[in-house]
């Protein structure tokens, strides 16, 4: 089969690799479309190597077929031959065709396409691990999600709405703001005219204050940020695309209770990723199959052209994710 290798230049190609082999408790996936992610980047970087036992080429989520299962999947699972899938890999996805762990599959929704369905695994298990495990969140909560052009916050904000959560989002500048109206955000902060410290100070002062912040920007800002929260809030750092470092006054944190947490989906366990993706077909399926939380697509491109597709997210031009077709 055919994979997209990284060059010594980190230029990409499309090259022939060995054809996986499935182990007992795995099935065999025909890739149709694999959906580009951040951690696509660092990888081609050297900077995100990919667990143990995983493919070399990037890739974290497809949707395909299955054309294979293994014994242990079979007794272990209902998949059969021939069923559309989307899956949260390791690795391995901008290929022809991946190994897959049985439990690491969920269907793919009803009114869903193979490309949209692509876009699902990592963006949505990430989206509902730091929404409902790490940050708790409940309906008529706050959230403030940094970032709302960001692949990740296509799918945290409607995925918040449905759940009736109140949402504030930050973007550059008024002509982003515009694209992402269809999120449906209830505060959009244009950073470039207004300081996202003061507005959450107003909304403190309001009354309804920000009761979990989901951050990959971190930085400077993120420090002045923490200040303006509701009494037990959780600030869930995800990245820290705008700086690493920030200053905290303390004595904030545990007078109000605050939480900062830190949390990647690829350092959860096997077993905690397959819950996940159990807990997003149980609760959030529902919204899928009801209009009510899909997937915004930016742009589609062959995956011979993942170097193309890769330097859209390097320009940060997209709203919503880049995915690639296969075959």
């Amino acid at each position: 089969m055919k994979a997209i290798l990284v060059n010594e230049d980190r230029s990409l190609r499309w090259d022939n690799v060995a054809d996986p082999q499935i182990k007992d408790d795995e099935v065999l996936v025909k890739i149709e479309a694999a959906a580009l992610n951040r951690a696509d980047l660092m990888q081609r970087e050297g900077d995100y190597p990919p667990p143990a036992g995983c493919p070399e080429w990037m890739g974290l989520e497809v949707a395909g077929e299955i054309v294979e299962i293994g014994k242990e999947a079979a007794e272990r699972s209902s998949w059969k031959m021939g069923d559309k899938v989307c899956a949260l890999l390791g690795g391995g996805g901008y290929a022809e065709y991946v190994s897959v762990k049985y439990d690491m599959l969920m269907p793919v929704p009803k009114n869903c396409s193979m490309v949209e369905a692509a876009a699902i695994p990592e963006a949505f298990a990430t989206a509902y691990l730091n929404l409902f495990i790490e940050g708790n969140i409940k309906e008529g909560n706050t959230l403030l999600m940094n970032a709302g052009a960001s692949g990740l916050a296509s799918v945290i904000i409607p995925m918040a709405k449905a759940f009736g959560v109140r949402v504030i989002t930050t973007v550059l500048t008024d002509e982003i703001a515009r694209s992402i109206t269809h999120l449906g955000a209830d505060r959009v902060v244009v950073t470039a005219k207004e300081d996202i410290s003061a507005v959450l100070r107003e909304e403190l002062e309001a009354g309804h204050s920000v009761d979990v912040a989901i951050d990959c920007l971190g930085g400077e800002i993120m420090g002045k940020c923490i200040h303006y929260l509701t009494h037990g809030a959780r600030w869930i750092m995800i990245a820290a695309l705008a700086g690493t470092k920030t200053e905290i006054d303390l004595k904030n944190i545990y007078v109000r209770n605050v939480r900062i947490i830190g949390s990647t989906l690829r350092s959860r366990t096997p077993k905690v990723k397959a819950e996940i993706l159990a807990g997003i077909v149980r609760d959030v399926y529902p919204k899928i199959e009801a209009g009510l939380v899909k997937p915004t697509i930016y742009k589609v491109l062959p995956i011979t052209e993942a170097e193309a597709a890769q330097d859209i997210l390097y320009r940060g031009e997209n709203v919503g994710k880049v995915v690639l077709t296969v075959g």
